[in-house]
């Protein structure tokens, strides 16, 4: 190793500038590898230096926590410091006895945000961000794009910031993809709103008192939402009917036993990162008959349709929603980017037209225990990927990265580093692999088939084979019995042994 290396260690090192030796005390100098010169100052600081803060939300309506019980005791465990303000879990019943067992001290909100790293949910308020220890890193929802006074305000403090909705949508990321984690929790609040304003039974049922046909829901959108939606509608009997412009997206919907809907026009919507892209004007107008005459026969519209960084396209348009029977109901799981529907009130629930009109931006905020669970889950497991070292908190953001690998989550996820805006993240080097081609259900059955053993093959054709000769044996002994019976010429008589003959 000490070849290897060729490490010259002293008291001094021997530096050459201009010819003249100038020796710099108390260092090891590489000379093969000058990464090695610090290896201390390159792997961070020790867990048990970096304090972590759980602020209480202060958003309106706002009832998650960013780190369960749970969750500190993860963090604990890593080495971590962690405190909690006070009453932060209340509103998802996690108290504060619960994060003291877990490990977590309890502090006023001054001591959580001024933490070295501090993890919430929604982004921080102006005023909070005066709070905010200077050079400190911050874990939340972003969306920067959206938001450029709160990145200035942060870039003013030289806050470093991870952003959870900027996660990459790849294979190796899904443990930390908060915003999937909120989605699925969205799709199935959706069902359970609208359950609870329809005036019937999901399910179908035939009683002494009569028959109750089946409600029949319309999910608009193929993504985490949409299919969560989907299966918890299914799952209460309802007939579920699901639309999306992505070929992959609607065989998803048939794998939950929902009717996947298409138009005449071949076009795919395949986009970037999961998301669906915009389509054709011929595509659209396809696509507005479609839910015009959708609109006139179900009782329920689910639509969680997005565009990101642009405002969510209409679909369901005022004359669409009037069609609708009275007692109807939607759900518009796009309200906090304008809504899919266009008589949508974000925030708000109101009846138009006798149409019950649910238009909450908080839906995951409904499920508060459930939220914050997953989000803490999601956090925790990002935080320990980008920094795999058991003693030292450390990662590093690089430009060059491959697609789909540890390097390109950091990055992606980084949009502030030391106050330097890092947002958008650089294109990976590689790019993504060519997508699998979903296997349609008839595809599937095919296989199942092909898969049977010669074994079981030869086994099923033999008990066929013996059933049909012992059915045939059957039939002529039976025919015999009935002629020997009938017949005048058969004699029938008793043998000395006492048993009958012909």
């Amino acid at each position: 190793m000490s070849s290897l290396l060729r490490c010259i260690s002293s008291s001094s090192v021997i530096f050459f500038h201009q010819g003249a030796r100038q020796k710099i005390p108390g260092r090891r100098h590489f000379r093969t590898f000058p990464v090695l010169w610090d290896q201390k100052a390159s792997r961070g600081v020790l867990y048990k230096d970096v304090v972590v803060g759980v602020p209480k939300e202060t958003v309106q309506n706002e009832r998650r926590v960013a780190l369960s019980p749970a969750g500190v005791q993860t963090l604990v465990k890593q080495g971590f410091k962690v405190q909690v303000e006070s009453g932060a879990g209340d509103e998802s019943k996690f108290s504060d006895q619960q994060y003291k067992d877990a490990g977590a001290t309890i502090t006023d909100v001054k001591g959580a945000l001024g933490s070295d790293l501090v993890l919430k949910v929604r982004a921080p308020s102006l005023n909070e961000i005066d709070l905010l220890k200077p050079k400190s890193t911050l874990v939340s929802f972003i969306y920067p794009a959206q938001n450029s006074e709160l990145m200035k305000k942060l870039s003013e403090r030289q806050s470093t910031v991870l952003a959870m909705d900027q996660v990459p949508r790849v294979t190796i990321a899904q443990g930390y993809d908060a915003l999937s984690s909120m989605a699925n929790i969205a799709g199935y609040k959706a069902v359970v709103l609208a359950a609870n304003h329809f005036g019937r039974f999901f399910t179908g049922q035939i009683t002494a008192a009569g028959k109750v046909p089946p409600a029949k829901v319309l999910v608009i959108g193929g993504g985490v939402a949409g299919l969560a939606a989907a299966g918890a509608a299914k799952s209460m009997g309802a007939i579920v009917r699901g639309f999306d412009t992505r070929p992959a997206a609607l065989e998803q919907f048939r794998s939950f036993g929902a009717e996947p809907l298409e138009v005449d026009i071949r076009e795919s919507g395949e986009g970037v990162g999961g998301y669906a892209k915009e389509m054709s004007k011929e595509f659209i107008e396809a696509e507005m008959a479609l839910f015009a005459k959708q609109c006139k026969e179900v009782d329920i519209v689910i639509s969680t349709a997005l565009i990101p960084g642009k405002r969510a396209p209409i679909l369901i348009k005022k004359e669409f929603v009037e069609s609708m029977r009275d007692g109807s109901v939607v759900v518009d799981l796009a309200a906090e980017a304008g809504g899919n529907i266009e008589t949508t009130k974000p925030g708000e629930l109101y009846v138009y037209k006798g149409i019950t009109h649910i238009g909450y931006t908080d839906l995951p905020s409904r499920l508060a225990s459930q939220a914050s669970t997953l989000y803490s889950n999601n956090i925790v497991k990002l935080l320990k990927a980008i920094s795999p070292d058991k003693e030292y908190f450390h990662y590093e953001p690089t430009d060059e990265f491959d697609y789909g690998t540890i390097d390109h989550v950091i990055r992606g996820t980084l949009v502030l580093k030391d106050g330097k805006n890092m947002f958008p993240s650089p294109l990976p080097k590689t790019s993504p692999p060519a997508p699998v081609k979903q296997k349609t259900v008839a595809e599937l059955e095919a296989e199942k088939a092909a898969a049977v053993s010669p074994f079981n093959r030869t086994l099923t054709s033999a008990g066929i084979y013996t059933a049909g000769q012992t059915r045939i044996l059957g039939s002529l002994e039976e025919k015999k019995s009935l002629y020997c019976r009938h017949s005048p010429e058969s004699k029938i008589h008793t043998n000395g042994d006492g048993y009958d003959e012909i």
